[in-house]
């Protein structure tokens, strides 16, 4: 049943009629639309993206819940940070979803990155990330950071060090006072080339 707030066609109504006109509100708008039965298809395809969602929530979770070196606070920021430079900008949630689902329809595997920590120096940044494979038995062996003074122009680069499963490396010859954003990119395993890190900054003394 459709409520109105005031006689039908004069200010607004929620709900539907008959199951033939739906009426709802729309960005400040009151709009009406036909009934439409909803879908649920049950091809390979969805449920493939619908087990590639699920994996990613997953990971998402188990990471938050990490005794040690979890996904934090500085990691959530990074990652909005990166899905803030997109046409539909995303959250943090979001983001790290869309980049492992995109992976692994790619026949790829995704990482979940954690436990950020971008320590300013004196003309430098000590640059520190956890990482967790989200599925897949290789692992990431080598990587690029991608670096610059904003955020959709990371232009900069050198190479990272890997740890067993995380990344340690300090860049100096940066300009004091000037904010510096950073970013992480495997290059091997092949398998992970495209599960970026989120985009993190700091400005060295």
């Amino acid at each position: 049943m459709a409520k109105v707030k005031a006689p039908l066609m004069s200010l607004g109504a929620s709900g539907a009629i008959a199951k033939t006109l739906v009426f709802f509100p729309w960005k400040g708008i009151d709009a009406v639309r036909e009934y439409v039965i909803p879908a649920n298809p049950k091809t390979t395809p969805q449920n493939n993206q619908r087990s590639y969602l699920t994996e990613a929530v997953a990971a998402v979770h188990a990471a938050q819940a990490l005794a040690v070196d979890p996904l934090i606070a500085v990691d959530q920021t990074a990652y909005s940070l990166w899905g803030s430079i997109w046409a539909t900008p995303r959250t943090w949630f979001n983001q790290i979803c869309k980049n492992n689902m995109n992976q692994r329809v790619a026949i790829k595997r995704g990482c979940i990155y954690r436990d950020g920590a971008f320590t300013p120096g004196a003309g430098q940044v000590t640059c520190h990330l956890e990482f967790t494979k989200v599925s897949g038995a290789n692992n990431v062996t080598a990587g690029t950071w991608y670096y610059g003074t904003s955020k959709t122009a990371l232009i900069n680069q050198f190479p990272a060090t890997i740890l067993v499963d995380s990344i340690d490396d300090v860049k100096a010859g940066l300009v004091a006072g000037v904010k510096y954003y950073f970013q992480f990119r495997p290059t091997l395993h092949a398998d992970y080339v495209g599960a970026y890190s989120g985009i993190y900054y700091a400005t060295p003394t």
